[in-house]
């Protein structure tokens, strides 16, 4: 095949097409899941009202991207970040199970840190001086601002 043949044929934008799918699945499930809930007028609004006009709306942009997908030329997807997507969920494990036993300042501490190695751009002061930040100034705001009922330290 020469190089000009292979420009002319294209493949579908495939982040594209699987954003449109996934968006247009989403609002199917929605939908399922308040067929049952009565959607009632604008001006008398029902349970179901705003949960499927916001799911006409992510089906609409659904069928949009999926359209999209198949106008643009399609590039490779690369493979996915794996350290990103194993770091990141353990973050958030990390703070759900220590703020309540070492306080917030310390969880949220921690959980930067590991957050923080989920990019291999960052560098270790960096990571230390913004995690530092992260924990004050969530400590300010919850427990100082909102006075929420979180320790700050483990004593």
């Amino acid at each position: 095949m020469t190089e000009a043949s292979e420009k002319t044929k294209q493949r579908p934008a495939l982040e594209e097409l699987l954003f449109g799918l996934f968006l247009a699945a989403l609002a199917g499930g929605v939908f399922y899941a308040t067929r049952r809930l009565s959607v009632g007028t604008a001006g008398d609004m029902g349970p179901g009202y705003v949960p499927q006009a916001i799911s006409w709306g992510m089906l609409l942009f659904g069928l949009f991207f999926v359209g999209r997908s198949f106008v643009i030329p399609g590039e490779r997807i690369l493979p996915p970040c794996w350290r990103a997507l194993i770091l990141i969920p353990l973050a958030a494990a990390v703070f759900s199970l220590l703020v309540m036993k070492a306080g917030l300042a310390i969880a949220s501490f921690l959980c930067m840190l590991v957050a923080s190695a989920a990019s291999s751009e960052t560098r270790p002061l960096e990571i230390l001086v913004f995690s530092l930040f992260i924990s004050a100034g969530s400590v300010l705001l919850f427990v100082r601002a909102l006075s929420l009922p979180v320790p700050i330290f483990p004593w």
